[in-house]
């Protein structure tokens, strides 16, 4: 009654000689010849992996920062299949980012992109639209290793689907339905929610910890499902929020620089494959952009960029500034 090679490779070797009365040759023969059928996919040793070797495309693949020295810090950029958060104070230039990856999103792959549009989940504030077009109609400035006629033809605000929900409900009802319309057809390959704490936060109260587990744990689910399915990446914003005491703050293995922690709390951290966290510091750049003295001018905020926690990345920051055609990071950069 054995009907698949499924069943073969599940029995052990005993197991097969009961219900087939084969020999103990025989069967090992047996394991071998339907083990090589279903062997597709060759094996790939950490040394393949290290030196991007896979052969598993989605393994070497990420979607580009939409520059050259944030990539490097993430080792290419953003993983294709996984939550990514970004964590921060107000105004360190976490919604700036995210936008900066609904245009990388949409380049062709061999410059870091996946050819299709993104969907940017609004919860607090209205959708920065006059920002995004200032970003659209510089994006040949920013992006100086792609051919001005390949940007010029990307008609970038067209794959760009803007939605704003008020509630969990609302939002568990467009990650569940809307979206999988959309990745299914190849529209988009980007996910971004700013920010999944303001509805969390807003919906329960210090009691509720336990619905509120259950909601998140459910929330990230959903979210990985929809990551792995389509190999796309899904990007959350995060906030931060102040620390009870230190003795807390010692104990938690996800806090951030500082007094504060990310907002939402253990929980959710454990839905995550990478954190990056963003802030502002007390210094300005004085001087020209190195290698685009048009790029800014003296005075811009520097900020940075910090991998709180990656399974495939050290802990690293480096600094970036916001100019008029994006975000740029700098060159220095320390561990």
């Amino acid at each position: 009654n054995i009907q698949s090679i499924k069943e073969i490779l599940c029995l052990s070797g005993p197991d097969l000689q009961r219900l087939t009365k084969l020999s103990s040759s025989d069967v090992r023969y047996l394991h071998k010849t339907v083990a090589a059928v279903v062997k597709n996919d060759p094996v790939v040793t950490a040394l393949q992996m290290y030196n991007e070797e896979c052969p598993f495309p989605t393994q070497n693949r990420k979607l580009s920062m939409g520059c050259p020295v944030l990539d490097l810090l993430l080792g290419g950029g953003i993983p294709l299949m996984g939550i990514t958060e970004i964590v921060g104070e107000s105004s360190a230039g976490k919604t700036q980012i995210c936008m900066q990856l609904c245009l990388s999103v949409q380049f062709p792959r061999s410059y870091g992109g996946q050819e299709a549009g993104a969907v940017y989940i609004c919860t607090e504030d209205t959708f920065p639209n006059k920002r995004l077009q200032q970003l659209i109609a510089l994006q040949t400035m920013l992006r100086a290793d792609v051919p001005a006629d390949i940007v010029n033809d990307i008609k970038f605000g067209n794959n760009i689907f803007i939605e704003h929900v008020a509630d969990v409900e609302s939002l568990n009802c467009c990650i569940s339905k809307r979206l999988p319309i959309l990745l299914s057809r190849g529209l988009i390959r980007l996910v971004v929610i700013d920010s999944v704490a303001a509805l969390f936060r807003c919906e329960f109260g210090a009691s509720d910890s336990i619905a509120k587990a259950k909601c998140l744990q459910k929330f990230g689910a959903m979210l990985h499902h929809l990551s792995h399915r389509f190999s796309s990446p899904i990007i959350c914003v995060n906030q931060i929020t102040d620390a009870i005491n230190d003795s807390y703050l010692a104990q938690s293995d996800f806090g951030l620089s500082g007094k504060v922690l990310p907002a939402l709390g253990l929980t959710w951290s454990n839905q995550l494959l990478m954190r990056l966290m963003v802030s502002r510091t007390q210094f300005c750049v004085e001087g020209a952009f190195p290698g685009d003295e048009s790029a800014l001018s003296s005075g811009i905020v520097q900020r940075r960029m910090e991998i709180i926690f990656a399974p495939h990345l050290p802990q690293s920051f480096c600094n970036y500034m916001i100019c008029t055609e994006g975000v740029r990071g700098m060159q220095k950069t320390g561990i």
